[in-house]
């Protein structure tokens, strides 16, 4: 899948759980299983409950998501 077909969007970090996991709600009261982008590990050492973060989902699934940024 190119980058190009991803599903941007903004939600809140309500669960950080382990192995760099967040369970994410998004502005809709849609809520996802995401994961720190390898790229971003490096700028995102630790979430935090409350954290504004920027996702991106697959067309295909949109329960799980992958974080790309940090607000």
């Amino acid at each position: 899948m190119p980058a190009d077909d991803a599903i941007r969007g903004e939600g809140v970090v309500i669960e950080t759980l382990p192995n760099g996991t967040a369970r994410v709600e998004m502005p809709n009261g849609h809520r996802a299983l995401c994961f720190v982008a390898r790229a971003a590990r490096t700028r995102l050492p630790r979430l935090a409950v409350g954290d504004r973060v920027t996702v991106e989902f697959s067309p295909y699934d949109m329960s799980q998501g992958r974080i790309t940024a940090r607000q």
